[in-house]
């Protein structure tokens, strides 16, 4: 089993034959003769395309895809291969007739609701918390950091203005940038008209909801109209949309306020983009962690109200714990991404970074539902109650996993305070299976997305060319087998039965945050997390998403820095409202959530 997000990054599998064809001229030879009128299509008649395959072409390929034939098997496939095989490369070889737009997905989707399994019922209610928000402080950089359940009350109550809130944003945004490198546009005219906008409607008795006049910067893979949406990639980068993406249209319609678009690794990988390395607030001599670098940053550092990231194999988990703060990650098809950037069709997920579980409840509310763009999003209710006791629900862990050595004393004292939130804990244990191979699903979809961007040959002007990167990494995609892909889907299947029978014993698990089996098992599956700051530990050296380089190794510290840790929630299918509830109890026993880094 792999013992790091980034080592999967440079498993690839079985090879695709064909691959050694290269990328030669359509050649043609004549095409068959007429049959008698009447008669079926026959087979092998195809014209001869593509270049020469020998019989020692074959026998090189065998090493790729680990298949070995007869010496009598391989001469039969190479001397047939041009009539009977190479012709299904149209897309790589040309004539490619045919354009696959951006937004055209694959025919088949990834349902996380198995068919046999009883999903649970989700009743659409939303409570929110209705404690007094005490009075409004004075200075700016505590109403910067006080969280969206206080600042949506200061609003309501006209205590505080959105255009008095905007501007303090904005102002810390301009100033701690330089730090943190979060920001790839800031957004000011559009701020301030739509919170000059928020504050008019206020005021004629118009109140869109808790995030009416909050400000928030999303993750620059979400289209904007008319400013550019970058990727965080150099080919990229002067992109600028004609739309906003379906979460932006309904953070508007929410009333919120989009003060800047926010930083990712590029191509939504880790945390460098083409301005530079994103810097985690607690300790600038690391990077915030990615790929939702920037919203991680951002939101720990009280530049914006809160942000929304996305994540495919861990990258809203990663930078909320490297940053200390809440992410969401919903569950697959809960929130659509119409208008996002497509790295994994079956993968992707957009959802809420915040500084407080209540929080993100409440922009997941704003985000969710199904959009017609998104063939992936599905209606979803969202049953949420910040008040409701969790009393007897029951918490499943893996007690060899926090015992490992990879948990701290922080994972394990979560245990504890489940326990004395009047949760059960319930040992559970899943097969030591080779989840890691699911990954072959990420890599062929991300390299079918960026498709011509590999062979138009722009990856090489990506800042970044490591051999754990997207330039290697979308290259490598292109000799993964087909056949792998089909057997790393119906894989996927029999894990999400097995999370099915663990979730009929349990209604959440608490799992260390970074544990590869359950980042790859959960993204795969579909499963909703949530990540909260539960304490604080000591690092002797800066932390990093990057494969170790000798030459250029991380700073240590010759006395230890003091650095957030959160532990992480998987809830049931469409259940965030259960997750989000045992999160608030548990953000209460920590009683860490409002410890802020200093010099922010």
């Amino acid at each position: 089993m792999e013992k790091s997000r980034r080592k999967f990054l440079t498993v690839i599998s079985a090879g695709l034959i064909g691959a050694a064809a290269g990328r030669s001229n359509y050649a043609q030879a004549p095409g068959p003769q007429p049959t008698t009128p009447g008669a079926p299509p026959t087979t092998g008649t195809r014209p001869l395309v593509g270049p020469e395959i020998s019989p020692t072409t074959l026998k090189e390929a065998e090493k790729l895809v680990q298949f070995n034939m007869a010496d009598s098997e391989v001469d039969l496939a190479a001397s047939t291969w041009r009539r009977g095989m190479a012709h299904l490369y149209e897309r790589r070889t040309g004539p490619r007739k045919v354009e696959l737009e951006d937004t055209l997905a694959p025919a088949m989707k990834w349902d996380p609701m198995l068919p046999d399994v009883n999903r649970v019922e989700i009743r659409d209610r939303f409570i929110r918390s209705t404690s007094d928000p005490g009075p409004l402080p004075t200075s700016d950089t505590d109403i910067a950091y006080a969280p969206v359940a206080k600042l949506s009350r200061w609003i309501e109550q006209r205590r505080l203005t959105s255009t008095r809130l905007t501007q303090i944003y904005l102002r810390r945004l301009q100033q701690f940038d330089p730090k943190l490198r979060c920001v790839i546009t800031l957004i000011t005219d559009r701020a301030m008209a739509q919170a000059k906008r928020a504050d008019e409607e206020m005021a004629a008795g118009k109140y869109r909801g808790p995030l009416h006049g909050v400000p928030w910067g999303g993750k620059d893979l979400l289209d904007t109209a008319g400013i550019p949406t970058t990727y965080g990639a150099e080919p990229y980068r002067d992109r600028v949309p004609n739309e906003d993406a379906t979460v932006v249209k309904r953070l508007d319609q929410a009333g919120a306020v989009l003060v800047a678009k926010l930083s990712l690794g590029a191509l939504a990988s880790n945390d460098i983009w083409f301005g530079g390395q994103t810097m985690n607030p607690w300790l600038l001599e690391e990077g915030s962690s990615g790929s939702s670098a920037g919203p991680g940053a951002a939101t720990a550092a009280g530049l914006v109200g809160f942000s929304i990231g996305s994540e495919t194999g861990g990258s809203i988990i990663s930078p909320a714990m490297r940053c200390g703060v809440t992410g969401l990650r919903p569950t697959f098809g809960r929130v659509p991404r119409t208008g996002a950037m497509t790295l994994c069709w079956t993968l992707d997920k957009l959802g809420p970074m915040t500084r407080s579980v209540e929080d993100a409840l409440l922009v997941l509310r704003a985000i969710s539902g199904h959009d017609a763009g998104d063939m992936g999003s599905v209606p979803s209710d969202l049953d949420f109650d910040a008040n409701a006791s969790v009393k007897g629900l029951r918490v499943g862990y893996f007690p060899a996993w926090m015992q490992d050595k990879s948990a701290t004393e922080i994972d394990r004292a979560a245990l504890k305070a489940v326990e004395e939130a009047g949760m059960k804990l319930v040992e559970v244990s899943i097969p030591d299976w080779p989840y890691h191979t699911l990954n072959i699903i990420l890599f062929a979809e991300s390299g079918a997305s960026f498709e011509d961007l590999t062979l138009s040959g722009r990856l090489r002007e990506l800042r970044v060319q490591t051999p754990d990167f997207w330039p290697n990494v979308l290259r490598q995609s292109r000799f993964l087998s087909a056949v792998d892909l089909v057997q790393a889907d119906r894989f996927r299947r029999k894990v999400a039965q097995e999370m099915a029978r663990v979730f009929s014993e349990v209604d959440l698990l608490l799992v260390p945050s970074l544990r590869d089996e359950m980042l790859v098992i959960t993204n795969a599956t579909g499963h909703p997390s949530l990540t909260l700051r539960a304490g604080f530990v000591e690092v002797s050296e800066a932390r990093s998403d990057w494969a170790p380089d000798p030459q250029n190794p991380l700073p240590k510290f010759s006395s230890p820095r003091r650095v957030p840790h959160g532990v992480t929630l998987i809830g049931q299918l469409f259940d965030e409202g259960t997750m989000g509830s045992a999160g608030m109890a548990l953000e209460r026993i920590f009683g860490v959530a409002e410890e802020r880094p200093r010099g922010f």
